[in-house]
């Protein structure tokens, strides 16, 4: 005589359960060959890239670049997306990508309560949370940087890893990106007074581990939410990626799950917390390269109010390759061109049309200033925001999904498609 299982070990096995889908993911295509010449070329600009920097900066910038090395690397392997994860959520209902930022966020606010809250820092620096401005800067530039990284086709961090695969297009869409930071930066006068409150950060009122608790806590009812709707909905799941066959291939040529990358992408961001005291970014390298750009065309960006800021008067007067964002940026773009000559995948695509080229140009423009008027992007508002405990990274977020939505409504004009219920993949 056979016995049910007690209702309770049934709801915790429904819990750890893949959430449903209208139809099984498909499996992996096997990993094409390698592709030496460029893994050869990206081998080595790599290694001459980490000699410079180390001898001629210093161990502090040539530890920061290994670590946008293995971003970089970590980036490809998992394919880890912010614009997809929030497009497939929007279009059909699928949470994946969502749980798998849920993930990436927790380890990352645990790692950072952690070393914020014991002051551990190396090379003599303190780590310092991400602390935002609550203002209208913030819900506009979050809200057009969405629809910016729908039309771009990629998030901050996807650009870098993207263009570093190979993707012509993406690679207009970082041109845009650097256009659009720069610009913002420009005309700062322009927005720099729009009205804001001061930075809400929760250990500066509950202490480091109330701050950890709460996050943790929103986190799993945002996971628990977002298994409801995918049920309810249930969606096609999301593509696979080519993939090399057995474990070591496996990490070394093939595709990681998305919790393997988001537990990476977390250990490494703590990496550039405990090696400079300020937490992973992307953007404000940007505008420092749009800077450079201007000068070295015959103007003047040092008399812009942007550069005449605190910190940033510092950056623009520092060497491009001393600076933290700007060495994790380059790495991850060589790393991701590592990994993916390596996992035979690195190409250039020929043949952009030019819809899509006109969005990816517009949508890296819109990503660039909306990351400036909101005071960083996925990763240094939404990523480091949540982490730090800093209520402008929970901001960010929900007008990034209203954003998102907005950018779907727009993708049918320039020709891009969106997921539909119907299709085998999303």
């Amino acid at each position: 005589m056979t016995t049910a299982p007690p209702a309770d070990a049934a709801k915790t096995a429904a819990l750890l359960s893949p959430s449903p889908t209208s139809v099984p993911r498909p499996e992996a295509p096997a990993a094409p060959p390698v592709r030496p010449v460029p893994l050869a070329v990206s081998g080595l600009l790599a290694t001459a890239l980490t000699a410079y920097v180390w001898s001629a900066h210093g161990a502090k910038p040539g530890v920061l670049l290994l670590l946008g090395l293995a971003l970089g690397v970590a980036l490809f392997h998992s394919r880890f997306g912010f614009t997809s994860a929030w497009q497939q959520l929007v279009a059909v209902g699928n949470g994946t990508g969502l749980r798998a930022h849920a993930l990436l966020l927790g380890t990352t606010a645990t790692l950072f309560a952690l070393l914020i809250g014991t002051k551990t820092g190396l090379f003599g620096s303190v780590p310092a949370p991400s602390g935002g401005p609550l203002g209208l800067g913030l819900l506009i530039g979050s809200f057009l940087f969405a629809i910016g990284m729908q039309l771009g086709g990629a998030c901050a961090s996807g650009t870098l890893f993207a263009v570093g695969s190979g993707q012509t297009s993406i690679v207009l869409t970082l041109g845009g990106f650097i256009g659009g930071a720069t610009l913002a930066a420009w005309q700062f006068d322009l927005w720099k007074d729009l009205p804001s409150l001061e930075p809400v950060v929760m250990a500066d009122h509950i202490g480091w581990f109330g701050s950890w608790a709460v996050t943790i806590l929103v986190l799993a009812a945002i996971v628990l939410v977002s298994r409801s709707v995918q049920a309810r909905r249930n969606p096609p799941p999301t593509g696979p990626v080519p993939s090399a066959r057995g474990a070591a291939a496996r990490v070394l040529r093939g595709s990681w799950p998305l919790a393997v990358g988001a537990l990476a992408l977390a250990v490494l961001g703590a990496g550039v917390l405990l090696v400079s005291g300020g937490a992973w970014g992307v953007t404000s390298a940007f505008s420092l390269w749009g800077a450079e750009l201007v000068r070295a065309l015959g103007g003047h960006p040092e008399s812009w109010s942007w550069w005449q800021q605190p910190g940033n008067k510092e950056m623009l007067a520092g060497p491009v390759l001393a600076d933290k964002t700007s060495l994790t940026d380059i790495g991850i773009m060589v790393g991701a061109a590592v990994a993916a000559a390596l996992g035979g995948t690195w190409t250039l695509h020929r043949g952009v049309p030019w819809r899509t080229a006109t969005a990816a140009v517009l949508g890296g423009a819109l990503m660039g200033i909306g990351a400036r008027l909101a005071g960083g992007c996925n990763i240094g508002a939404y990523l480091a925001g949540i982490a730090s405990g800093s209520l402008h990274g929970w901001v960010w977020g929900a007008f990034a999904l209203l954003g998102t939505w907005a950018g779907l409504k727009l993708r049918p004009l320039f020709g891009l498609g969106n997921p539909k219920p119907g299709d085998g993949i999303c």
